[in-house]
């Protein structure tokens, strides 16, 4: 079974910076990552469609993070800076084959998902 594989989750104090990797399995048209912070439900952080290359972000990260693709590799990235406790999660990359701009967020959208990454920011 091909799986998507995420790599760079850890713990780091307020105010620093994260990357998260995700190996594309090749399954969908897009990706995103998700989180889920203790006690909450998953939501949408970021998502890159592959083939406009258009970018989305949950508001609550904009302007702290970007997501990209390499094409090359088949490897997206997500870039947390001035990371806050509130970021707090578990979180996941997921590919989606049914990609809509406007519903870029709904989980339910993502048939493949990897097993997540913790990231834990400290004060």
């Amino acid at each position: 079974q091909v799986q998507l594989a995420e790599s760079g989750g850890g713990s780091v104090q307020a105010g620093g910076s994260l990357r998260l990797s995700c190996i594309d399995s090749g399954y969908g048209a897009c990706i995103a990552w998700f989180r889920q912070p203790p006690g909450k439900n998953r939501e949408g952080v970021a998502a890159i469609f592959f083939g406009s290359g258009s970018t989305y972000y949950a508001d609550s990260v904009k302007g702290r993070c970007t997501i990209s693709y390499d094409n090359s590799n088949n490897v997206a990235y997500l870039q947390l800076n001035s990371l806050k406790p509130e970021d707090t999660a578990m979180y996941y990359c997921a590919a989606s084959q049914n990609c809509v701009r406007a519903r870029w967020m709904e989980a339910d959208r993502y048939g493949q998902w990897d097993q997540g990454t913790q990231v834990i920011v400290s004060s």
